[in-house]
């Protein structure tokens, strides 16, 4: 019997290691053969642990487990049965691309990632000149999937256009955002599709070293890719011969200490060089003096990731999904007060309302859905009213929101909004790196004069809102210029809660 357990940290936290050690335990004692292998997470979080069971070629899965459960899934007599994975609901809407093999393969297994479609697009690759690579994935219409929307192919075009004697890949893997997983999942579930990803990158733009830049608060991450990586160097993925091409990339993994702000591109290359982790002023921007003052190139996860598939299927394959200028699939991470959380991928263009109320299931608590706040702490808080929104890149914009790194966090309507509004203004405050001072001091008197408004001081609102002006055309990176967009959306969309207690010390 062959069965397959996640082991995602999210599965292991809900005790996924406890559900296999209950499994190889009872088969034991009934001297019956398994083999069980660790997959990473399909994405069904609220189904976690997730246990897989081949039947005929099918698996079936039984979720959530429990050590319990073992006798009654090996029996096959579970409550617990979900029926064949691939055609539950959450799984047959979705349109999988970059997270095609997550939960399906043996993360650690290069022969499997092969079997299911890995390394056809470094092959590809191999056969393109570096112009060549980065037309194609001009042509996708790939964008950054970190929080900035800004065009893959035209970053790659600056780098691979820059002179220099070394040039770099740089992945972002420091998801800091709350409610956000996507890229931890891909490197726990499906590493080999990032390291493939960078190596089509450095031979795009001519470069032939990458790091990939990941937080401590990974370590299951953190193992993984640094596992996956000697594999793919003895496989000869990785080296100064990329499968016999004569063409060299090498990359390596570095740990960040956890710093928020190193999400930010420049913060991050300083922190990659063992500097403190500050914001660099732009010009020059990182494509023409990055790590090390060479042309590098700084991409997310998820934006890596995808160009195997880019590669391996086609440029306009990718690009016939989406809307408007968001090609291809978004990676919606659900999260908060939710009945189902998860991680699901689709074509650009699902509404908020239908990822909330449909996918989502509405509240966990079972009240109403009161606000969503979509793109981590920097993200705008949007109210059902606004449920009708596009989850594009423009599109959203245009309803006040930002898409960010597509997580979702809904709130019931117990939430308290002016706290939320709070709780951004010193979020920021804490995170500052100091540089400039509309972040490092605004922030400060941001949450002073959310206090003042919450004791019902009339002149602090107009204050605020002056306040987030300066912080949003004067800062010089995202984390002081977006802490506006929380403050200011809660302030808009919920203006009683501000209003009322104005009234109230009146």
């Amino acid at each position: 019997m062959k069965l397959r357990v996640p082991m995602d940290s999210a599965a292991r936290a809900l005790g996924a290691d406890e559900v296999v050690d209950a499994l190889v335990a009872e088969a034991g004692r009934r001297g019956q053969q398994i083999e069980v292998i660790r997959t990473g997470s399909r994405g069904m979080v609220w189904l976690e642990p997730l246990v897989e069971v081949e039947i005929d070629g099918i698996r079936h899965g039984y979720g959530p487990a429990g050590p319990e459960d073992a006798a009654a899934i090996l029996d096959g007599t579970s409550a617990k049965a979900l029926g064949p994975v691939a055609d539950l609901d959450w799984m047959r809407r979705q349109t999988r691309l970059t997270f095609a093999r997550v939960g399906v393969i043996d993360p650690l297994s290069l022969a499997e990632y092969e079997a299911h479609g890995g390394l056809a697009g470094l092959r590809r690759a191999l056969a393109m000149t570096g112009q060549q690579i980065v037309d194609e994935v001009k042509l996708s219409g790939l964008r950054g999937r970190g929080g900035a929307g800004f065009p893959t192919g035209i970053k790659w075009q600056t780098v691979h256009d820059a002179a220099g004697p070394q040039k770099y890949i740089v992945c972002n893997a420091d998801e800091g955002d709350s409610g956000t997983f996507a890229d931890r999942m891909l490197m726990e579930g499906d590493p080999f599709t990032l390291i493939e990803g960078m190596a089509i990158a450095g031979l795009g733009v001519g470069a032939t070293r990458g790091y990939v830049y990941l937080r401590s608060e990974y370590p299951d991450a953190v193992a993984v890719m640094r596992r996956a990586v000697l594999t793919a160097r003895e496989a000869g993925l990785l080296g100064r011969d990329v499968l016999g091409s004569g063409r060299a990339f090498d990359m390596e993994i570095r740990v960040g200490a956890g710093a928020y702000v190193c999400g930010e591109e420049t913060s991050l290359l300083n922190s990659l060089e063992g500097k403190r982790g500050v914001v660099r002023a732009k010009p020059p921007l990182p494509a023409l003096e990055g790590f090390l003052g060479r042309p590098t190139v700084v991409n997310n996860v998820i934006s890596l990731a995808t160009v195997p598939v880019i590669f391996e299927k086609g440029a306009q394959h990718y690009a016939d999904f989406g809307l408007g200028r968001s090609r291809g699939t978004v990676t919606l991470q659900i999260a908060g007060n939710v009945a189902r959380g998860g991680l699901f991928e689709t074509a650009f263009g699902i509404s908020l309302g239908e990822v909330v109320n449909d996918l989502g299931g509405g509240t966990a608590s079972g009240r109403p859905v009161k606000a969503v706040q979509v793109g981590g702490p920097l993200g705008a808080y949007l109210p059902v009213s606004r449920f009708d929104a596009a989850l594009g890149y423009e599109e959203l914009d245009a309803s006040g929101g930002l898409l960010g790194h597509a997580g979702l966090v809904v709130f019931d309507d117990t939430a308290d909004m002016l706290a939320m509004a709070r709780f951004a203004m010193e979020f920021c405050a804490v995170e500052s790196c100091g540089k400039c001072t509309p972040c490092r001091i605004g922030a400060v008197r941001g949450v002073e004069t959310l206090d003042r408004i919450a004791a019902g001081d009339p002149a602090a609102l107009p204050l605020l809102t002056d306040l987030c002006e300066t912080m949003k055309d004067g800062s010089l990176c995202a984390l002081g210029g977006f802490t506006p967009f929380p403050v200011m959306s809660a302030v808009t969309h919920f203006p009683d809660e501000f209003a009322r207690l104005k009234e109230a010390a009146e």
